[in-house]
């Protein structure tokens, strides 16, 4: 079996360790004699690989006591509508920072359930917003933005936004465990799982124990973050298999030195990439501001667009896959997640050197 080089968006890459241990225990999961897809989620074997997942975050991440991991479904999307539903109190209002697309739906939803007001963005989505041009309300429910942009490829890279007493609320779907964060920082992180540290289908919260008790309660219950939280997230079955490969991810993270080692591998990918698109403007071009250029998505342009479509059918056909942009934006897009080896970005690289010759 020959594997491709993956620099998909999301789902993403997996690292192969995570997946080949998968792979021995999908027919007998710890000599049970049936495969863990087939294992009860209140069972004792399911049990275990739950709350070592929860066991795993925490320590990596030094979640305090005072915080809730919680596992939960619906991906960001959901998220945009759960977070205001249970932190925007009636006649209150919140603050969001919009640097990208998904900013931009998590203030729809929030609009649609009570105030939400614009604090900061660029409207083109090309740099993040200095902290001296952000409006903020100091008696505003919370502070939303997101980390990282996907389609843009722009990120909080070293510092984010600060908003004083009211609580930082933050999507980290797509560059959650990049690095190790003070969580103390946030009052919720919420994160899709299909970017850095699983397969789709899970969403992983962290939230702070007073924002879940003084949640609202005039919604349905599923949609309270108290109910999965007093339940260890298996309020309603939960996404057993996906939670499992969380689990594979994250003791991954752990035997590679931890997130220290993961944020060192990170930085010197986009060092790489970035370097390599300043040596090569003519053929590349990245129009996002340097000081606000991700980590985890870059994007850049060729010179038309139809040798962009030429760059993208000849890297899958030397097994470089996920390189097209996203469709609202076009261009060519490398998503450097966790799980994507400095050993693939050279390859890569290496690739674009060769088209850069022939096309520049």
């Amino acid at each position: 079996m020959t594997r491709v080089f993956n620099f998909n968006a999301g789902p993403a890459a997996l690292p192969l360790p995570a997946l080949e241990q998968a792979q021995r225990e999908l027919l007998d999961f710890a000599g049970s004699g049936m495969s863990i897809l087939e294992h009860s989620h209140r069972g004792k074997h399911y049990d275990a690989v739950h709350n070592d997942a929860i066991g795993l975050l925490r320590e990596l991440l030094d979640v305090p006591d005072d915080y809730n991991v919680l596992f939960l479904q619906g991906g960001a999307s959901q998220q945009f509508a759960m977070v205001p539903m249970n932190l925007l109190q009636v006649g209150a209002s919140a603050d969001y920072v919009v640097t990208g697309a998904w900013g931009k739906k998590a203030l729809a939803e929030a609009k649609l359930l009570g105030l939400a007001r614009l604090a900061g963005t660029d409207d083109r989505f090309l740099r993040l917003p200095k902290q001296s041009e952000l409006q903020l309300d100091p008696r505003a429910a919370y502070l939303h933005f997101t980390s990282n942009e996907t389609i843009h490829g722009v990120q909080y890279v070293d510092a984010f936004p600060e908003a004083g007493t009211v609580p930082l609320v933050c999507d980290m779907s797509s560059d959650f465990l990049w690095r190790k964060i003070d969580v103390r920082k946030f009052g919720l992180i919420y994160a899709g799982a299909q970017k850095n540290i699983g397969p789709s289908g899970v969403t992983i919260v962290l939230i702070r124990k007073d924002l879940v008790e003084s949640g609202r309660t005039d919604i349905p219950k599923i949609f309270r973050y108290k109910t999965h939280a007093d339940a260890n997230s298996l309020a309603n079955t939960a996404p057993t298999f996906g939670i499992y490969l969380i689990r594979n991810v994250l003791r991954w993270v752990k035997d590679q030195g931890g997130l220290a080692q993961i944020e060192q591998w990170n930085r010197d990918k986009a060092t790489l990439i970035y370097e390599f698109l300043a040596e090569h403007e003519t053929c590349y071009r990245c129009p996002v501001s340097p000081e606000s250029r991700s980590h985890m998505n870059i994007v850049f342009r060729l010179p038309t667009e139809d040798l962009e479509k030429q760059f993208v059918a000849e890297a899958a056909e030397a097994g470089f896959v996920g390189l097209k942009g996203h469709r609202s934006v076009g261009g060519i897009r490398i998503s450097c997640y966790n799980a994507v080896s400095v050993e693939a970005v050279l390859s890569l690289l290496g690739f674009m050197m060769d088209f850069a010759k022939v096309n520049a």
